[in-house]
């Protein structure tokens, strides 16, 4: 909601205008001297517009443009005016700086539309609470119920998914349903820089040894989440699995990792001794092209936040909107798809977004939607939610799936799959 400073001597016309743009969704900030304005100029946030009489109570509007040269400000300045003929008007607009005028008796029918040219859009930041997202899905429904039935252990926790699948939430939702949940919970990147020491010769032990002591012994009763798991140099995976092994903390760990972790493994990148004493259990979250059948309720989600966070009406989905978005393949997940609809919601005039709304990213790395026979237990249910995504249209699922028509024919029969 962008703020507009109207500096202005009337009374009336402070309330008018005030009016005028409350009704639009502004938020109006009015005074009537120059010690006020310069005041509230350096509190004004990005995006704001200065709306000034030529003259009021200690200053003129000159003056305010002029002191905010000085100060550094460049809030677009509109500038009211009485009676000026053509040639003062290009003094307050080129001499001076307004980069508008709007005649006094016109405010009603001037002021929207002008300051609508010069206000800046807001970023409107949606933050995601530890809450998990009602979702539609089987698949998150034995997400929720493999929650509860890890959180009633004590067990270590890797939550395995693609970037952006909300690995994060699920590991809180593991700690914040445990009887650890009134012991401290403390969250460590694995790839970041608080991980990052040298090797301290007063000691004989790494920075990396004492940091991760550390964050042990603040955590001493409660869970560490440790996010990116993989990410972990062997210097720390060397620390970490000598504090686990050795000094037995009553902490427990709960870790998320992206599907590079098993392979990583396989190759001897990551220590498997580590990996199974962090890998007690698991869950494995789909990327969202696999359950499409999330995407509206997500999106209703996203659009109830956004509608809430900007004190709008809360805007819906078309059918071809909702369409376009089941059939995009997310490779950025439920990250990409908060994105979409937050730059539909925010640049969208009517109350209706379509697909023509939706901005889908052309500089995303493609997913990984192709049929890998190495793996085959994957196979049939990749299969289902192409078919799923594509809404039957036995062609588009092909695409979806980098294979032939035939190829998926043959796949149909040697699955039996005839519902999905």
């Amino acid at each position: 909601m962008n703020k507009i400073l109207i500096v202005d001597a009337s009374e009336s016309d402070r309330r008018l205008m005030s009016s005028l743009l409350t009704r639009v969704g502004y938020e109006p900030i009015a005074v009537d001297t120059m010690e006020a304005a310069k005041e509230e100029v350096a509190k004004l946030p990005s995006g704001a517009v200065v709306v000034t009489a030529m003259k009021f109570a200690g200053g003129t509007a000159q003056e305010l443009v002029n002191w905010q040269k000085r100060e550094g400000y460049k809030f677009p300045v509109i500038a009211i005016v009485d009676n000026l003929n053509p040639l003062e008007i290009a003094d307050v607009m080129k001499g001076w700086g307004a980069v508008a005028i709007i005649q006094r008796p016109a405010i009603d029918k001037q002021l929207v539309e002008t300051v609508g040219r010069y206000a800046r859009p807001e970023k409107v930041v949606l933050t995601l609470t530890d809450d998990l997202i009602p979702r539609q899905s089987e698949a998150f429904r034995r997400i929720e119920k493999s929650i509860r039935t890890i959180a009633a252990t004590n067990a270590n926790a890797i939550i395995f998914g693609e970037c952006g699948t909300g690995k994060e939430q699920i590991a809180k939702q593991i700690y914040l349903h445990s009887s650890r949940a009134q012991k401290p919970c403390t969250v460590i990147e694995a790839g970041g820089a608080a991980l990052v020491g040298q090797h301290d010769p007063t000691t004989l032990r790494s920075e990396i040894y004492n940091r991760m002591e550390g964050y042990f012994k603040k955590a001493d009763g409660g869970t560490i989440i440790i996010k990116n798991v993989q990410l972990l140099s062997f210097d720390k995976q060397s620390v970490l699995l000598h504090i686990l092994e050795n000094e037995h903390p009553d902490v427990r760990v709960i870790c998320t990792a992206e599907p590079e972790l098993l392979k990583m493994v396989s190759g001897k990148r990551f220590r498997p001794n580590l990996f199974y004493i962090l890998r007690q259990v698991d869950i494995a979250v789909p990327p969202l092209r696999e359950v499409s059948e999330d995407v509206e309720s997500l999106s209703d989600y996203f659009l109830t936040l956004y509608a809430h966070k900007t004190e709008h009406d809360r805007k819906r989905l078309d059918v071809s909107a909702t369409k376009a978005l089941r059939l995009h393949l997310w490779p950025g997940n439920i990250r990409e798809l908060k994105d979409v609809i937050l730059f539909a919601a925010f640049h969208t005039s009517d109350d209706v977004i379509t697909a023509s709304d939706l901005n889908f990213s052309q500089s995303e790395p493609e997913p990984d939607t192709s049929l890998r026979l190495q793996e085959p237990e994957r196979e049939k249910t990749k299969i289902i939610a192409a078919l799923r995504q594509a809404e039957g249209n036995k062609s588009q699922a092909a695409r979806l799936l980098g294979i032939g028509r035939s190829t998926l024919d043959y796949k149909l029969r040697q699955y039996g799959i005839k519902k999905y």
